[in-house]
């Protein structure tokens, strides 16, 4: 049996929404799975309800974008088992969001500017929650301004894009001290994204326990099976717990299914199993 701790849906930069995944999840043959969109918890209510109704578990979680070390790639942080109204994250997110915003808006300046006729009107209809990249690909491609979603980043949106904005992302001690306040289990996503070598990664992976993380996610769609080894065996060795999931974004990431990842993933349920017992050694809820 498996699962799946890491997806997202319309509630950010998914393309269906959480009922819609929570179902896919359960024809999928899931155990559980845990829907963590992009600095927001918009989509967790109905997530949790359609959980409910398909008779799968759902864990209420999220992915938090944090500022990366220097040489370092993306640095992001699945929460698990966030708990209702956690006011304290959600201001963080508040401000992230805004800052998101006037990304967005720079965005379609930028993209403007290279002579792309493009509104903010037009990407903001293609969302259903937050407004994100992967939306202006959508909309990119709908104009015919690019053929494929990984040309409208490649060539646009990407780090090296030519309408590159960065955006405003949390510190890691300031995430982690609120994550540690409302309960949650803490895991740093794909590792790999770092960009970072074994040892490096590890330097970076032993001052985030410091702040507080719980786990590393050794399975993982784009890990292979070198990376996999690397990344459980670091885990073992520092004590973390080992998490798993697709990344799983619908439409605009159509080589990665639900569960599978490209394929080969298998996220063994045991992995809950562990986290769950972690929990209750903590005292925290499940």
């Amino acid at each position: 049996m498996s699962i799946d701790l890491h997806s997202h849906s319309t509630a950010s930069d998914g393309t269906l929404s959480p009922t819609e995944l929570v179902k896919l999840a359960k024809e999928t043959g899931l155990d559980a799975i845990a829907i963590t969109d992009h600095d927001t918890l918009q989509g967790i209510p109905e997530a949790l309800e359609a959980g409910r109704k398909f008779g799968i578990e759902v864990i209420p979680g999220s992915e938090l974008s944090l500022e990366s070390p220097d040489g370092a790639g993306w640095m992001h942080v699945v929460a698990l088992w966030i708990p209702p109204d956690p006011r304290e994250l959600q201001t963080a997110f508040d401000w992230v969001i805004e800052g998101r915003m006037n990304r967005n808006r720079e965005i379609v300046k930028k993209l403007r500017s290279l002579g792309i006729n493009i509104t903010y009107e037009g990407v903001a209809n293609r969302a259903k929650g937050t407004i994100g990249r992967p939306h202006f690909a959508q909309e990119l491609l709908s104009l015919g301004v690019v053929s494929t979603i990984d040309e409208a980043f490649k060539v646009w949106l990407g780090d090296n894009g030519r309408a590159y904005v960065p955006k405003r992302k949390l510190m890691p001690k300031k995430a982690f001290d609120i994550l540690n306040n409302i309960g949650a289990t803490s895991i740093l996503a794909h590792p790999f994204a770092l960009g970072l070598d074994l040892l490096k990664t590890e330097k970076l992976v032993k001052e985030l326990i410091g702040y507080g993380l719980d786990g590393i996610e050794v399975y993982y769609s784009e890990h292979d099976d070198a990376a996999t080894k690397a990344y459980k065996e670091m885990a073992e060795r520092l004590g973390l717990l080992a998490s798993g999931g697709s990344d799983f974004h619908g439409s605009v990431k159509p080589n990665i299914r639900l569960g599978k990842g490209k394929g080969g993933l298998h996220v063994p349920t045991e992995l809950l199993i562990k986290m769950k017992e972690d929990r209750r050694a903590k005292g925290l809820p499940i």
